[in-house]
């Protein structure tokens, strides 16, 4: 679903609970590596800056530079996470789509939290290209907005009132506690091995009555008006991500049900408003390198659920 929620942070303290487990031995084996392109601008003009990454706030290495090739598309190269989805300029255009297609369903809204009318400190976690960070910046040009990603794809030019840090957000944060004003979380579905310890890192580190939001999206299709069979592609495809969260331990399940609001609520969140918005109607890295499919099986299943998603008498929908 496209399952959107904005709690607030009491003033208590959240309830500990177990670390998050290791990944299981069917962790995926890195590519050999494919170094970014040499040729590419690497002047100080950019908002991200590679000697940065010696920061405190760094919690990985410069290999991040480097990235795997995979049937034609690059991933980034992080040896603390699993990212699934790919980094290059494809991917990118198709992430600020999805933004504005985002924004279309919310009414034109970059948020839905209540958050405070000055908010002076803002997170955005797995910021991708920037480009919520960068329109929240000229929303709020007294607000300091940081953006973290994993991926250096963000533009060289940005508002003054913006900085970019790769970073990880699965591990440590270096940011002091009670810092931040308003936490945003998006599309992080699949990449997250524990997410009640990513939401206890965000109540740390937000202001006391501070807002985190949180969209994440279901990748399964249904319609108000047909029910698909079990062996229908929207099922099938659905079925294949499920299953490539239950091998890696990054659920791709976490906007179906209340998982969001319950974990949310098992930190410490409070005055929790879930929304669900239907979304009327990725597959290379997850199908072939955590399901072992060839390449060509991959090309055959998606142009089948393409051929469906055009259908427009299936009605299809995704929760958001």
């Amino acid at each position: 679903m496209a399952d959107q929620t904005s709690p607030a942070r009491s003033p208590k303290t959240p309830p500990k609970s177990p670390s998050a487990e290791p990944l299981s031995s069917s962790q995926i084996e890195a590519d050999p590596l494919v170094a970014g392109d040499e040729d590419e601008d690497t002047d100080g003009d950019s908002a991200f800056n590679a000697g940065s990454l010696a920061s405190s706030t760094t919690s990985i290495s410069d290999s991040i530079l480097d990235y795997r090739k995979l049937h034609g598309r690059t991933y980034e190269n992080v040896k603390t996470t699993e990212y699934w989805a790919p980094n290059d300029d494809q991917q990118n255009d198709g992430l600020d789509i999805i933004h504005n297609v985002l924004l279309m369903n919310l009414d034109d809204k970059l948020f839905i939290a209540p958050i405070a009318e000055h908010p002076a400190r803002v997170l955005d976690i797995g910021t991708g290209t920037g480009i919520w960070a960068m329109d929240f910046a000229e929303q709020f040009p007294e607000t300091k907005v940081i953006g973290t990603d994993l991926s250096p794809i963000q533009p060289a030019w940005v508002p003054p009132n913006v900085e970019f840090v790769i970073d990880d957000c699965i591990q440590d944060w270096t940011w002091p506690a009670d810092h931040f004003d308003f936490i945003h979380l998006r599309a992080l579905y699949g990449s997250i091995p524990d997410w009640q310890a990513l939401y206890r890192k965000a109540f740390h580190h937000l202001v006391p009555g501070g807002w985190i939001q949180d969209l994440e999206m279901d990748v399964k299709i249904q319609s108000d008006h047909i029910a698909f069979s079990d062996d229908h592609i929207f099922n099938r495809w659905a079925k294949q991500f499920y299953d490539v969260g239950e091998k890696t331990g990054r659920s791709f399940a976490v906007a179906t049900g209340n998982t969001m609001r319950d974990n949310l609520a098992a930190v410490g969140f409070v005055d929790i408003v879930e929304q669900k918005i239907n979304l009327d109607g990725f597959t290379n890295y997850l199908f072939t390198q955590v399901l072992g499919w060839d390449k060509a099986e991959v090309v055959v299943f998606v142009a089948e659920y393409r051929k469906e998603m055009r259908k427009l008498s299936n009605c299809g929908w995704a929760y958001m």
